[in-house]
């Protein structure tokens, strides 16, 4: 971050619940497409975390197709809606209100990640969060990861508008060294999550294995 940056997300957890309130789902009820199109690598019975999941579309989508799906978010109103979005689709997802710091992380134990634009981080914290993340997947477990790249910033239809909150090929190989890289693509292309993601954005999405 640049020395005239404000503090990002100061007080995360009123940012996010003030985004939350409300009835309208701030980025939607659909799951992400980067996640849908690489669901097939979790079959159903599978154990997965949705990290900072927010109003609950992807975990929800996730247990949907039979998985075994563990969530948090720091947001209180945005856990609230997850559960509620998820007792209407009659599925079970055992959420958890808690930040990166709090969460009672599992420990080699899950097949699957689910990492959608979880870019509240800045690089100290990313660098705690990737780190807990690689430490949850068992062995042969898949990280699926999306988010947005330093041209983002000229498009401005989501994320933050701080570059070192934003991920480069060249971060992410870094970051997931200890993992197999299956799939990394810098793309663009028109999302539309709500009104929290909506128009052309570019994108990176990530598919690693733990080895």
């Amino acid at each position: 971050m640049k020395p005239t940056d404000p503090p990002a997300f100061a007080d995360a957890a009123q940012t996010w619940n003030r985004r939350f309130e409300g009835d309208e789902f701030h980025f939607g009820t659909e799951p992400n497409a980067w996640l849908a199109r690489h669901a097939g690598l979790l079959s159903p019975g599978a154990r997965v975390l949705c990290v900072a999941d927010g109003e609950g579309r992807n975990s929800v989508w996730l247990a949907q197709r039979g998985c075994v799906v563990d969530a948090f978010d720091i947001a209180e109103q945005g856990v609230a809606k997850a559960r509620r979005l998820a007792g209407a689709a009659g599925v079970s997802v055992n959420y958890a209100v808690a930040d990166i710091e709090g969460y009672a992380w599992p420990q080699g134990t899950c097949d699957g990640v689910a990492a959608i634009f979880i870019q509240f981080a800045d690089p100290v914290q990313r660098a705690r969060l990737f780190e807990r993340m690689v430490a949850s997947l068992a062995p042969g477990g898949v990280l699926v990861l999306q988010g947005y790249t330093p041209r983002q910033l000229e498009y401005r239809t989501g994320g933050p508008p701080f570059a070192s909150h934003l991920y480069t090929p060249e971060l992410l190989r870094e970051s997931f060294a200890a993992l197999e890289i299956v799939e990394l693509q810098e793309y663009e292309a028109d999302i539309a999550e709500g009104a929290g993601h909506r128009g052309r954005s570019a994108l990176i999405g990530l598919v690693a294995r733990r080895r």
